[in-house]
């Protein structure tokens, strides 16, 4: 006879936790029921029970740990197999009731849902800042027209299922050492449904539905960004044999502005002034995405100096207010100057005690270089 703790997969200082776990999973493995056609399958797992059954019961495992024998108690005298009804269940049907759950009830199978599938929307910023509707094409499983979804021929109904008779689930009994086991299951041949289609439609073949292009509208609220998804519930794909339909998920993406740059409900802009503005200071007017508005550039403004808007960016998407809109300071420097405005120019270094390199026309160096 082999030994118990081998069978089981186990040390001699197996524990009692160590010991059931490992019986659970070797008598799933094993199990007739899960091996039908293996002759040795029974015989396998009539020596797992034996194996455990001595080895759960602390008098019989130290009984077979002294002696190497099961004692006149043993599995073979019909001694408890130490463990109880809910025990089983859990070894044979993964948990208290089976894989149908809880017993009783309706238990006929529904038409199957429709899927959730998503299309990507591109806006502008402008439409993002001011909220739009969109039209938007769909390609996907939609309702057949022939047959409203139902997938009979028109004029036809749906036979009885001859397996389940009407039921949707048929009884399934499994033998064990412990007994019948009684469990329900959806019927293989309907599906749950209690009935078969014999005469499909011809448009949908029985499904119910066929892929369709159509057209959904889609609400953008002020403030939406990349990224951002709406739900459209029921706008998925049609379910099958009359099931609900699926859901369809709208992701926005944002169209590249070519004067601002967005962070979050902040826009971004570049203010570009000539160095005298910059110098002197002015009142210019600037973009936003509303239109113009004046701003003020105090004298003697450096290069990249920011200037805020309060309230000029864009609509907190589902909220109040409104972001800002940041614009940073380019000092532009002329790279052609008149011989007139060169001479303010040394002038003004000059009067601020600056050097400044004066550049010499051709002939003016050839004169120098001559001494002439």
């Amino acid at each position: 006879m082999r030994d118990y703790y081998e069978i089981l997969g186990v040390g001699r200082e197996a524990t009692a936790d160590e010991l059931k776990s490992a019986y659970r999973r070797l008598a799933r493995q094993h199990h007739p029921d899960a091996n039908q056609g293996d002759p040795e399958a029974a015989e396998r797992f009539k020596e797992l029970s034996e194996a455990y059954s001595v080895l759960s019961d602390p008098q019989k495992r130290a009984h077979y740990d002294h002696y190497g024998n099961a004692g006149g108690n043993g599995a073979g005298g019909g001694a408890d197999m130490g463990f109880n009804f809910e025990d089983i269940f859990d070894v044979f049907f993964g948990g208290p009731g089976g894989p149908g759950g809880q017993a009783g009830g309706d238990r006929r199978a529904v038409p199957g849902r429709g899927r959730d599938f998503q299309v990507d929307l591109e806006i502008t910023l402008e439409e993002a800042f001011r909220g739009v509707e969109k039209e938007i094409p769909v390609n996907g499983l939609a309702v057949c027209v022939t047959c409203g979804g139902n997938g009979l021929q028109p004029g036809k109904k749906a036979a009885t299922c001859r397996h389940c008779k009407g039921a949707g689930q048929i009884q399934v009994i499994q033998s064990t050492l412990f007994g019948r086991f009684v469990s329900l299951r959806p019927c293989d041949h309907c599906g749950g449904s209690g009935t078969l289609i014999e005469d499909p439609c011809p448009n949908c073949r029985g499904e119910g539905r066929k892929v369709q292009s159509r057209r959904v509208q889609v609400k953008i609220p002020p403030g939406a960004s990349e990224g951002v998804r709406f739900r459209l519930s029921g706008e998925g794909e049609a379910g099958r044999r009359g099931g609900s339909p699926g859901d369809l998920y709208v992701r926005l993406r944002e169209k590249r502005h070519q004067v601002f740059e967005r962070e979050g409900d902040d826009l971004y802009s570049e203010l570009a002034m000539p160095f005298t503005q910059a110098a002197l200071g002015a009142e210019v007017e600037v973009d936003t995405i509303e239109g113009k508005t004046k701003l003020h550039i105090p004298p003697g403004t450096q290069n990249g100096a920011v200037f805020h808007l309060k309230g000029k960016g864009m609509p907190r998407f589902r909220a109040g207010g409104r972001g800002d809109q940041v614009l940073r300071a380019t000092v532009r420097v002329p790279t052609e100057l008149t011989p007139e405005e060169k001479a303010l120019l040394h002038q003004l270094a000059r009067l601020r005690g600056e050097t400044v390199t004066e550049d010499k026309g051709f002939f003016q160096k050839v004169k120098d270089a001559f001494g002439v």
